[in-house]
């Protein structure tokens, strides 16, 4: 057996061997203890190996798959090794005979296809990532979901690598040593990737030698390889070639590629993604993202749809605005959007089934789950059919949805019990009246059932044991069993004649008869032969299935189309939004807009957001877009204020309506957020060097059409430095690139630009301060801050009042010396005669005027108009008495 373990584990290096022995999958030597760890399971040893103890462990065959979980999760990849051939078929061989073996599937990150490995409303991609060099070095990718089938392939610059690594964000990434290498070498090879990246040969990234396997995969009338780059054809082999290498065989029901050229949509880079938290926070959270807040889709495939179209808004004006019309049908159709989103909470997910059925991982479940969501989309049909003057994509959704294979859902339905099995070889599944032959063979197992309790009344009598009891286990199969005060009884005479002694335990005895015996195996005979028709019944079901499974496919992405497009329509009529204009022009108007995110968070808190306008809009005739100078002090709502407004072009260009009072939005091209700060420890890169890297991308590629945010630019180093650098930018901005921007600063100095460049505009938010309290409004307003109002940020966020108190002092002083025209040396001096920090008291509180107090207690939208009347008279008291003292 352990030669047979050492063959099997050499031809798959690098996977933990999940070893078939009986009912447990056994794992040895360093797998063992790899498992071991990672599981929390008990390490064993049985016998030796080259005189060394052989460490083993294992699993349960019933809980693996929750074993195989943690494993993938983990990071590590795990090669099923199961038994082929029954133990008594290898023991005709030969006593010493062991059982074949062979491994049916290699499980890795990127391959999982079972509900209980997959986030039902996350994508899983596999991607394999090439390169090809002729004079300069091309990329490409080829990404698939092998549970829904979904397929890609692009090809890439290497200034784009990351970018769309980060908007598709793969669970395994496939690449060459000589590929890694080279990323490694140009720079381009991000930490993150190291996590997922799994080596392949050279060879199955070939792209001669991808051709013949390509043809085979895909049908020639939807998809012709030899259109594909050699980059491009290299990628989507060695992704093919791994799928088919991972599935042993089993064909993955991989559609033909799109072709996902960068170009078709919003070019957003990995730093806008993590600054907007789209998909997920900063912190890897899916509570906070705008994805969390807007997805009210109700089901899992809609769930994915939605996550890909917010990971890549669309770029064309024409085809926003289609998904726009079909938004705005349901938005002023309530009813129909209530009945599409109640009969699609009934819809299975369709593709994810289908496929496991294609991969032989299916069981009854998956065709009762693709019977219901065929039946799901016929009803769905019968709604959109009866609207008059449909938009183009509803009316496409109709016709598709009206072509669901009626028939197939009711042979499913027919032929499938309410109560199913998990597995087909489990049995019971085929429902009663559907298959004469069926039925004859469980009735007669039921009257040899029958005929077991019969024999059961009988011994009783004839041994006149009444607790006696005729009982079945996998071990024994049928047998008698009696207390152990009565055995004695049947070993003798006259019953030890008809009695065989089986099994002596604590308190019982056991024992089988000849007609025992002959029943038992009219029993087995029953249920095989049952289980034989079942089984043959499914695989009949399942083929019929994946006949269909083209438009199977089609049907699945209409049912997540329409969910997608129901679940937007229902965000924007509840939320208030309001149907952006998108066309191709320099426009950025937006009147009343809101953080989406932000504004349920607050809403959650019984306050109101507070809503502000943008003009960013600009022409070809005037240059470009306005850039907006930002200022205002810190917690005054610039973030706030910058990323919603960068989150109303990914909404709109996505195909959703926006949290404003109105907003026309010229396409943009690529979206560029900087906001916050953050060092990258795996570079060596400091929280500046980070800041430079991110604002020399944007410098680098932002276009005329593209919307800019960025925020605090050069804060990270010395202030002439930083401001020199933040000056720079933004006439960068401004006369080279043209686009339209959100430039939020402390530097005041650069408030000066907008005397000298006709498109900047100064901004700020607005404060009020009261009894040296700062009341942040967070509304935008025209003009520039005089402040920042630092120390009294400070103040609330808990510095020690001695701390606070030497920050005025010292801030008293450096306002005197700008103010000044004294030399640096002088300036400096001021300072040095300045008391030492630690000989300042702290200041003495300041009473509050005690009408203030009691203002400050007065809740207006708790009190009834007595209560006011009440309280207006209180005020006045208070006032009356503090100007007789």
């Amino acid at each position: 057996m352990m030669a047979q373990f050492f063959e099997i584990k050499a031809v798959n290096p690098g996977y933990l061997l999940f070893y078939r022995m009986g009912d447990f999958y056994e794992l040895f030597f360093e797998d063992a203890e790899i498992a071991s760890a990672a599981l929390g399971i008990v390490l064993t040893k049985r016998g030796k190996h080259l005189g060394e103890d052989i460490q083993m462990c294992g699993v349960p065959i019933h809980a693996a798959n929750d074993y195989l979980n943690k494993l993938i999760r983990l990071g590590h990849r795990v090669a099923i090794c199961e038994q082929m051939e029954d133990p008594a078929e290898a023991k005709k061989r030969g006593s010493k005979s062991v059982v074949r073996r062979d491994v049916v599937r290699l499980v890795t990150p990127g391959t999982l296809t079972e509900d209980d490995h997959l986030d039902a409303r996350s994508a899983n991609y596999l991607a394999a990532l090439t390169m090809v060099r002729h004079g300069e070095t091309d990329f490409a990718l080829a990404w698939a979901d092998i549970s829904t089938g979904e397929t890609f392939v692009s090809d890439l610059a290497a200034d784009q690598l990351g970018d769309e690594m980060a908007r598709i964000a793969p669970a395994e990434l496939l690449l060459t040593d000589a590929t890694r290498a080279a990323l490694v070498e140009k720079h381009l090879f991000a930490p993150a990737w190291g996590a997922i990246a799994s080596t392949i040969a050279p060879e199955l990234a070939d792209s001669e030698a991808a051709m013949p396997l390509l043809r085979s995969c895909f049908p020639s009338d939807a998809f012709d390889p030899s259109a594909l780059s050699r980059a491009g054809r290299a990628a989507l082999g060695a992704l093919v070639g791994y799928v088919g290498e991972s599935q042993k065989g089993r064909s993955a029901p991989l559609r033909p590629p799109l072709t996902d050229a960068a170009q078709a949509s919003m070019a957003i880079d990995a730093a806008t993604r993590s600054s907007l938290e789209l998909l997920v926070t900063q912190r890897g959270q899916a509570k906070g993202s705008l994805r969390q807040a807007i997805d009210l889709t109700v089901t899992a495939p809609g769930a994915r749809l939605l996550a890909t179209r917010l990971a890549a808004p669309l770029r064309r004006a024409d085809a926003i605005n289609q998904r726009l019309e079909a938004v705005t049908r349901l938005v002023e159709d309530t009813l129909l959007r209530a009945h599409l989103r109640q009969d699609l909470k009934s819809a299975p997910d369709l593709a994810r089934a289908l496929s496991r059925l294609a991969l032989e991982r299916g069981g009854p479940r998956d065709l009762a789950a693709i019977g219901r969501a065929v039946g799901a989309a016929l009803e769905l049909a019968q709604h959109l059919s009866k609207q008059p003057h449909r938009p183009a994509i509803l009316d496409r959704l109709a016709q598709t949805l009206g072509t669901a294979p009626q028939t197939l859902a009711s042979e499913l339905a027919a032929a499938l019990d309410d109560d199913l099995p998990l597995l087909s070889r489990d049995g019971g599944f085929v429902r009663s009246g559907y298959d004469p032959r069926l039925d004859e063979e469980r009735a007669l197992g039921r009257e040899t059932r029958a005929v077991v309790a019969a024999l059961q009344a009988r011994l009783m009598d004839e041994t006149d044991v009444r607790s006696l009891k005729i009982k079945h286990n996998g071990v024994l199969g049928y047998f008698v069993e009696v207390p152990a005060a009565h055995g004695q009884k049947l070993l003798e005479t006259p019953h030890r004649e008809t009695f065989i002694h089986r099994q002596t335990l604590a308190n019982a005895m056991r024992f089988t008869t000849t007609e025992l015996a002959d029943l038992e195996g009219r029993i087995a005979q029953a249920q095989g032969a049952a289980l034989q028709i079942e089984q043959a019944i499914f695989t009949r079901l399942r083929d019929e299935t994946l006949a269909a499974t083209s438009q199977l496919q089609g049907l699945a992405d209409a049912l997540a189309e329409l969910d997608v497009t129901a679940a937007l329509a229902e965000v924007s009529a509840t939320r208030g939004y309001c149907r952006p204009i998108v066309d191709d022009s320099l426009a950025f108007a937006i009147s009343g807009g809101r953080h989406p995110v932000v504004e349920l968070m607050v809403k959650s808190e019984g306050q109101s957001f507070v809503a502000n306008d943008a003009d960013l809009s600009g022409s070809e005739e005037t240059g470009g877009g306005s850039l907006w100078l930002v200022t205002g002090p810190n917690m005054g709502g610039k973030s706030t204020f910058l990323r919603q407004n960068a989150l109303i072009a990914v909404l709109a260009q996505m195909g959703c309506y926006v949290p404003a009072d109105s907003a026309h939005i010229g396409v943009v091209d690529r979206l560029f957020s900087r906001v916050g700060a953050s060092d990258d420890i795996a570079h060596g890169r400091s929280t500046f060097m980070v800041e430079m890297v991110e604002t020399a991308a944007i410098l680098n590629r932002a276009t005329r059409k593209s919307l800019v945010v960025l925020d605090e630019i050069g804060r990270g180093t010395a202030t002439f430095d930083g401001l020199s650098i933040a000056w720079a930018a933004v006439e960068a901005l401004h006369e080279t690139t043209g686009c339209r921007a959100l430039f939020a600063t402390h530097f005041h100095e650069l408030t000066s630009l907008a005397k000298t460049l006709s498109r900047v505009a100064n901004v700020t938010m607005k404060v009020r301060e009261w009894e040296g309290e700062v009341v942040f409004l967070h509304e935008v307003g025209p003009g520039a801050a005089d402040r920042s109002y630092g120390i009294q940020v400070a103040r609330l966020a808990g510095l020690p009042a001695p701390v606070i108190a030497r920050a005025r002092q010292v801030l008293d002083v450096l306002e005197q010396r700008s103010a000044g025209t004294a030399s640096s040396s002088q300036k400096a001096s001021v300072l040095d005669d300045l008391p030492l920090f630690a000989h300042q008291p702290p200041p003495a509180p300041k009473g509050k005027d005690p009408v203030h107090e009691a203002l400050d207690a007065v809740r207006p939208d708790e009190m009834t108009p007595r209560q006011a009347i009440d309280a207006l008279y209180q005020l006045k008291k208070l006032r009356d008495d503090a100007s007789r003292s």
